[in-house]
């Protein structure tokens, strides 16, 4: 019986894909709706030097919001990481440090022993 492969996906990809559809909708909503016309308004005086700007400023602006919220996620996502493997690296260097006291408290044992038995015979 054969498992279907479940495709992971990332909080970053999840995050891209809902930027670019923001982004699309606020274009739509831009160019089909003209709901930001007081931005055509202001640059009707120069019709000739400036096309589909306020589609291209709404759209840069959303661009923008979304990847400074896409940044802080990254920045928040990896601030916890670091701090989980600062607590990992830690413990293991307690186990490390452990580990070595009880070989070096066993190595003494055996060198006491060694020694006690030497002066038997």
């Amino acid at each position: 019986m054969k498992k279907k492969a479940k495709i992971k996906l990332t909080n970053a990809f999840k995050d891209l894909v809902a930027i670019i559809i923001a982004t699309l909708f606020m274009l739509c909503l831009s160019y089909f709706f003209n709901v930001f016309f007081l931005l055509v308004e202001l640059f009707q005086k120069y019709p000739k030097s400036i096309i589909y700007i306020d589609e291209i400023i709404v759209g840069l602006l959303t661009l923008s919001i979304g990847f400074a919220i896409f940044a802080w996620r990254r920045w928040s996502e990896l601030k916890k990481e670091t701090a989980k493997r600062i607590k990992l690296q830690e413990e293991l260097l307690n186990i490390a440090n452990t580990k070595a006291e009880k070989e070096r408290i066993i190595s003494k044992q055996l060198h006491s022993e060694i020694d006690l038995r030497k002066q038997i015979f």
